[in-house]
C-alpha cells in the first residue's frame, strides 16, 4: 500500500516537469521495489536457470527434474528468512509442484512417438498417488537418513545394472507377474519420490528395464508416472505448509513461488526438446546416459 501511494504522487509529479521532486521520488520507489520483491526476482531468475536443464533432464530421461531442482532450490535458499528447518522441506515441495508442468510437457512430447503404454499407467496411478501423499505426510515427521543411504545403494546397484546393458527376456509368466508387482512397487515409488522431491523416473525406469521394457519406452512411460507423484505430493506439501505455517509470505504451503514459477517458465520449453533427443539417440547410449545420472544422483545425495 505505502508502494502505491507513493506511485501515485509519482504520477502527479510526473505533470510537473521541472520539479526535482520527481527525480528523487523515483529512486525512492525503485528502493523500495527492489527491497519489497529484490529476492522474490533473484528466486524467480536462479529458477529460470534451473529449469532449463532440469527441462531437458525430464524430457530426455523420463525423471521429474529434482535431482537438478532440490539441490538448486536448497542452495537458493540458503541465508534466506527461511527457517533453516524448513529449507529441505520447501525445496521438495517446490521440486514436485515443478515437475508436475516439467513432466507434462515431457509427455506431450513423448506422446508422439507412441511409446507410452497407458494402460500401465492407469494400474500404477492410484499407487503412486497414495504412495506420494503418504511419503508427504511422513517427511515431516522422520528422519530421511537411513533412507537416504538405502536409496543411494540402491542408485548405485541400479547404474552398475544399466551399465552393464544386459537385455531381459520376458516370458508370459513373468509379464503376469509384473502386473501385481506394480501395486506395491507403485506405492514405493511413489512414497520415495514424495519424501526425495524427485519424479520418480530415478526409480520407475530402472524397474521397467528391469522388468523387461525397452530403456526408450521405459523413460516414456516414466514421465507419465512423474505426473499424479508431483500432483499428489505438491498439494500434500501444499496444505501441510498452509497448516503449520500459514504466514509464509512468497510460498504456497511449503512451496516457494518466485522459485517455482521461475522453473516452469522455462523448463516446459526444454522437457520437449529432451523428449525429442531421448528417441533419437540410441537405446544403448541412452542408457548408458542414464546410469551415469544416477551415479551423479548418488554422489549428490552422498554429500549432501
Amino acid at each position: 500500500m505505502h508502494t502505491l501511494l507513493q506511485f501515485l504522487d509519482y504520477l502527479q509529479l510526473y505533470f510537473a516537469p521541472g520539479s526535482r521532486q520527481f527525480l528523487d521520488l523515483s529512486s525512492q520507489i525503485l528502493g523500495q521495489i527492489l527491497q519489497d520483491y529484490g529476492f522474490g526476482l533473484q528466486l524467480f531468475a536462479y529458477g529460470a536457470l534451473v529449469g532449463l536443464f532440469a527441462g531437458l533432464a525430464s524430457g530426455l530421461f523420463g525423471i521429474g527434474g529434482g535431482s537438478i531442482i532440490v539441490p538448486a532450490v536448497s542452495l537458493m535458499l540458503a541465508g534466506s528468512p527461511t527457517p533453516p528447518e524448513h529449507v529441505m522441506l520447501t525445496a521438495v515441495a517446490t521440486s514436485l509442484a515443478a515437475a508436475l508442468f516439467s513432466s507434462a510437457a515431457s509427455v506431450y512430447g513423448h506422446n508422439k512417438f507412441g511409446l507410452i503404454d497407458w494402460r500401465r499407467v492407469a494400474r500404477l496411478t492410484p499407487c503412486l498417488l497414495a504412495g506420494a501423499a503418504a511419503g508427504a505426510a511422513l517427511a515431516e515427521l522422520i528422519k530421511g537418513e537411513i533412507l537416504r543411504w538405502l536409496f543411494i545403494s540402491y542408485l548405485c546397484h541400479t547404474s552398475l545394472q544399466l551399465l552393464r546393458a544386459r537385455k531381459t527376456a520376458v516370458t508370459a509368466a513373468k509379464r503376469q507377474l509384473n502386473d501385481w508387482l506394480d501395486y506395491p512397487v507403485g506405492l514405493l515409488i511413489g512414497a520415495l519420490s514424495s519424501i526425495l522431491g524427485i519424479g520418480g523416473g530415478a526409480i520407475t525406469v530402472p524397474y521397467l528395464t528391469h522388468r523387461g521394457l525397452g530403456i526408450k519406452q521405459a523413460v516414456s512411460i516414466s514421465s507419465a508416472c512423474a505426473l499424479p507423484i508431483a500432483a499428489s505430493g505438491a498439494i500434500s506439501y501444499a496444505l501441510l505448509g498452509v497448516r503449520h505455517h500459514p504466514d509464509a509470505a512468497g510460498s504456497l504451503g511449503y512451496i516457494c513461488l518466485p522459485a517455482f514459477a521461475g522453473i516452469i517458465a522455462t523448463s516446459i520449453f526444454t522437457a520437449p526438446i529432451g523428449a525429442r533427443l531421448a528417441h533419437r539417440l540410441p537405446a544403448l547410449h541412452l542408457k548408458r546416459y542414464f546410469a551415469v545420472l544416477l551415479i551423479l544422483v548418488a554422489i549428490k545425495m552422498g554429500a549432501s
